[in-house]
């Protein structure tokens, strides 16, 4: 069996009121002068009665006759109460003929006083028992009190009541309602109507047009039962009549009329209160999920700061770099997610806000602690915390760098000095003079003052290594106790050697006037060979040790001061053959005068082998010194090409992210095209952004490539890495925000109805305002706005309008807060005074709605938003 589709059609339910002249002109067809149709009198007695006993038997009581019951006015006048509402004239009680009339006429007068002409109707025929009249004057009354009211597109009441019924039963099947008779002999039409707005009642599916007494009778019992309309047709009359009375089918379905009005309101109650609920529950998701989304941003952030400000500084350069790594993981690796989830948060803040403003909603108000300035607050601590982490990661790879050079280089002098020392403090101790001859005592004298040149000659290296370890004990050196210790015991012994000495001089002093032979030569040559040999050691020391540059500038200074060492070289050779050439005049005079040479120098413990030996090292480091400089510089230039790298890419990265703010705010403010144009234009602003991310990437990549190289500064560039991912940073969150921003304001004109040349105008208005083109006003601005725009403000309400459009009082405008405010006043939003009358018409005469009631009266497609269908039954 077919089954009815029911098709969804929203009607205008704004009815304009016909005038009464107007309608008394279309449906003055009443002809007075003419004799009813028999059939149509029948069906108007019936029809008429049953209209009037449903208003009656609210009163208690009940016509049988129509033209004898009227006869007397007192029904006449107690109809026309209980139908208008209002009090008549007090009757007449007397039965005479003329109280009779007079009551009448005080009915016909009240008719009159609504505006209904009543043509050739007198009450002398009322009480006469004309039925022709009488029927006029009851046809009158339905016209004015239950059919002139129906307007349906400024149509007339018949016209406004034939269109609502063809509206309602175009969808079904086998009817087409085209007037007041024939269109409704079949009964489908009256099924139609009751199954349109009461399917529950009539399975539309089992009808047959063949069946016309069946449908009518089916739908006057069905009306009669469920919809208290009493039964006013005869479904044999209507059939078996060629054309139904036009007046009596009016009369009856002008009931269905009355009776599903108030089902349509409760409908568009239903679908408001629908709207309401389902954009409620919307903003509720979106401020729980801002609440989520912030409690864990500020949770993270509060656990990232503690591992920030942590600066217990590492004993080892491997541990250090690893915690320069970590860092690395950390900006690369953890805190991007962060960002977006930032960003992402002041744009579900800002959609949430537009929603709530466009529904005539109070603002959002997050928990304490959980406001976007908050989290602005949090992440800018987070930031300053993490910029002096870094500064100090850096610091400490430095002092940790420096300590392990001091370190070495202190531990290279102490073992040479200590080497020196050796036996020194037993020779020093000796008392061989005391039983030496007087050419072994004049040894012993040179031998002394030879050493004590010597030690005079150690004096600079001893301050050294004091030097040193009190730079490791000021840098914090991890092994600093072991320093101070081997240092103190090499001060003390220091002192030791100095005592002595002195001892040892004084003792060779007192004798010294005993011995009078000293061999000159071996003297010279143990005077000039001490110090040469101690600046061979110096040089050696010099030739040997470590250096550390960071730049070009710093190995070409140690490049120039070896050049200048190998200057010295020539007069340095010069003065070693000077000093063998004392020992070659020893062994010539002893071999010319037949001397033999027995031992060594009695005064010094240098041989002439000593000598050569140590110039042959000399010259042996000089080119492997040439080689670690060399390589030095080479590794200097490679530091310098990756400077001048970083800086190329540096110095072209940085200009396009502010070109690319400077072109994403001129596009927020340029008012040519439309919103989607500019949306458009900032979708493809996105993509490039986001197309761009390699070169920042790549930019990474040379940064940690100079960090590895333990290069700290780049004089060919203003940029820093920190620079760039600061500002890559601001440029994806503005570009973000500027599109959030530009779909608000597309949300604002389609929810509140404006045109695109109105957004232009407030665009225009408020650009001319925005003295610092950045997309705010202040408030002396925009005063000076409203103000050109027609407003006449005082100090009052400039104060209640600041506090609409700036809610936080940041002491600026925003363009949204502008536009939300420029469209306030015409926006058609559902206000609280709507939802509440939504709520009564639901509630009846009751002060609360169950929720199954409810469920029956709201939408299929608004329980399914709302998920309620299944709910418990409750008070609502």
């Amino acid at each position: 069996m077919t089954t009815v589709i029911e098709t969804q059609v929203q009607y205008n339910n704004t009815y304009m009121m016909s005038t009464t002249g107007d309608y008394m002109i279309q449906e003055d067809d009443w002809d007075r002068d003419l004799l009813l149709d028999p059939a149509w009198e029948k069906q108007q007695r019936k029809t008429f009665t049953a209209w009037c006993n449903s208003h009656l038997r609210k009163a208690g009581t009940q016509i049988e006759n129509i033209e004898e019951d009227f006869r007397n006015g007192l029904k006449l006048m107690l109809l026309l109460e209980v139908i208008s509402g209002e009090r008549l004239p007090k009757p007449d009680k007397g039965k005479m003929r003329f109280h009779k009339i007079a009551n009448v006429n005080k009915a016909l007068d009240y008719i009159s006083s609504k505006g209904v002409k009543l043509v050739s109707i007198g009450a002398e025929e009322i009480v006469d028992g004309n039925v022709k009249m009488t029927l006029g004057m009851i046809w009158t009354i339905i016209l004015r009190f239950a059919i002139q009211d129906i307007s349906v597109e400024e149509t007339s009441a018949k016209e406004g009541l034939l269109l609502w019924c063809q509206r309602k039963t175009a969808p079904y099947r086998n009817v087409n309602v085209q007037n007041f008779h024939i269109s409704w002999k079949d009964g489908l039409a009256l099924c139609a109507l009751i199954h349109r707005h009461r399917p529950d009642l009539i399975d539309y599916s089992k009808l047959r047009k063949d069946d016309p007494i069946g449908n009518l009778n089916t739908a006057f019992e069905v009306a009669e039962k469920y919809l208290d309309i009493p039964k006013m047709l005869d479904a044999e009359d209507i059939v078996n009549t060629p054309k139904p009375d036009e007046k009596a089918i009016m009369t009856y379905v002008s009931c269905f009329y009355h009776a599903f009005a108030g089902a349509e309101q409760a409908e568009t109650a239903a679908n408001r209160i629908c709207k309401v609920l389902a954009v409620n529950q919307e903003n509720e998701r979106l401020m729980e999920e801002y609440e989520k989304l912030a409690s864990e941003l500020l949770e993270w952030i509060r656990r990232t700061i503690p591992w920030l400000e942590n600066r217990v500084a590492e004993q080892t350069m491997r541990a250090m770099q690893q915690k320069l790594e970590d860092f690395r993981d950390y900006r690369r690796v953890h805190k991007p997610p962060r960002v977006q989830e930032k960003c992402q948060l002041e744009i579900n803040f800002n959609t949430l806000q537009t929603k709530l403003r466009l529904s005539n909603r109070p603002a959002f108000m997050p928990s304490e602690g959980k406001m976007v300035s908050d989290i602005a607050n949090a992440w800018k601590g987070l930031e300053q915390v993490e910029k002096g982490y870094e500064e100090w990661l850096l610091t400490e790879i430095r002092r940790l760098e420096r300590l392990d050079h001091l370190a070495e280089k202190f531990k290279q002098k102490c073992s040479l000095h200590e080497s020196w020392t050796t036996g020194k403090e037993h020779l020093l101790s000796q008392k061989d003079y005391e039983t030496a001859s007087l050419m072994e005592i004049r040894a012993l004298m040179r031998k002394h003052e030879a050493f004590e040149s010597d030690l005079a000659a150690h004096q600079d290296r001893v301050e050294q290594i004091a030097a040193i370890a009190q730079e490791l004990n000021e840098l914090d050196y991890h092994d600093a106790a072991s320093v101070n210790t081997r240092c103190q015991g090499i001060c003390d012994q220091w002192d030791n050697l100095g005592t002595l000495t002195q001892k040892r001089r004084d003792a060779l002093e007192r004798v010294e006037k005993l011995w009078e032979t000293i061999d000159q030569l071996y003297l010279e040559f143990a005077k000039r060979a001490a110090p040469f040999n101690n600046w061979m050691d110096g040089a050696m020391e010099d030739l040997q040790d470590m250096f550390i540059v960071h730049s070009i500038e710093e190995i070409q200074s140690l490049i120039t001061a070896h050049d200048q060492f190998k200057a010295t070289l020539p007069e340095a050779d010069k003065e070693r053959i000077a000093v063998m050439g004392i020992q070659n005049e020893i062994t010539k005079i002893a071999q010319t005068y037949g001397i033999k040479l027995v031992g060594v120098n009695p005064y010094t413990v240098l041989s002439p082998q000593d000598i050569t030996n140590k110039w042959e090292a000399v010259k042996q480091l000089v080119p492997l010194r040439d080689q670690m400089l060399q390589e030095e510089v080479a590794r200097q230039q490679a530091n310098e090409r990756l400077r001048r790298s970083f800086a190329a890419q540096a110095n072209i990265i940085g200009p396009w992210i502010q070109t690319k703010m400077e072109e994403i705010g001129h596009v927020s403010v340029d008012i040519t095209g439309s919103l989607e144009e500019q949306m458009n234009n900032l979708k493809q602003y996105e993509q490039n952004i986001i197309n761009y991310k390699s070169n920042i990437d790549k930019l990474e990549g040379d940064h940690q490539l100079i960090q590895e190289a333990l290069i700290f500064d780049n004089k060919h560039t203003n940029y820093t890495m920190e620079h760039i991912r600061v500002g890559w940073e601001q440029l994806l969150t503005t570009i973000a925000r500027t599109i959030n921003e530009v779909e608000n304001q597309i949300l604002t004109r389609d929810a509140k109805g404006i045109s695109q040349e109105q957004l232009n105008e407030f665009r225009a208005s408020f650009n001319h305002f925005d003295r610092k083109r950045n997309g705010m006003m202040d408030p002396d601005d925009f005063r000076a706005c409203l103000i050109s725009m027609g407003y006449d403000l005082g100090e009052v309400e400039f104060a209640r309008i600041m506090t609409l459009v700036d809610p936080n009082n940041t002491g600026v405008v925003t363009f949204q807060a502008f536009i939300d405010f420029m469209t306030r006043e015409t926006a058609e939003t559902d206000t609280a005074e709507q939802v509440m009358a939504s709520f009564k018409i639901l509630a009846s005469d009751k002060p609360y709605i169950t929720v199954e009631e409810l469920r029956r009266e709201l939408p299929p497609l608004c329980k399914l938003k709302l998920g309620i269908e299944n709910t418990p039954n409750r008070n609502a």
